[in-house]
């Protein structure tokens, strides 16, 4: 018995795991995933530091630069 519990500990020992039990990451990520995943931080900074003004402004400014 105790040969077996050894033997299963070298292999998973080898095995390279992920946290959480997921598969390990290969370095990519898919670019959906990415962009979900900082969404919420970049719509948190808008708020805090009233980024959606200044975007309002900029885009009102092209605007009457294009004429319109």
């Amino acid at each position: 018995m105790a040969d077996t519990a050894t033997r299963t500990m070298t292999r998973a020992g080898r095995r390279a795991t992920a946290p959480f039990g997921g598969r390990p990451s290969s370095g990519t990520r898919h670019p959906l995933v990415a962009t979900a995943m900082v969404l919420p931080l970049a719509a948190l900074l808008v708020v805090v530091f009233g980024g959606w003004d200044a975007v309002v402004t900029q885009a009102s400014s092209v605007g009457v630069m294009l004429g319109r």
